[in-house]
């Protein structure tokens, strides 16, 4: 059975409802860090905040990472 996947658009609008400016970056991969990672920062009247959203193998994205390291960048290789 195939996993519906939800969009990243759908799930910042999910989480911060509508808001007039946001600013999305993409932080580059590192050993340390190998998955595909999205940061939305915000700022509001009562604060400026963050949310971090990383990409699964299965294409869905999550607020908390992955549990494994992608194949293709495993630290140590057998």
């Amino acid at each position: 059975m195939r996993q519906q996947t939800t969009s990243l658009r759908y799930l910042v609008h999910d989480w911060l409802g509508a808001v007039e400016s946001m600013r999305v970056s993409r932080p580059a991969r590192s050993q340390r860090m190998p998955w595909r990672v999205v940061r939305i920062e915000v700022a509001r009247s009562s604060a400026a905040f963050a949310i971090v959203f990383f990409r699964h193998g299965d294409g869905s994205w999550c607020i908390y990472p992955p549990a494994t390291f992608p194949p293709a960048t495993r630290l140590f290789r057998t």
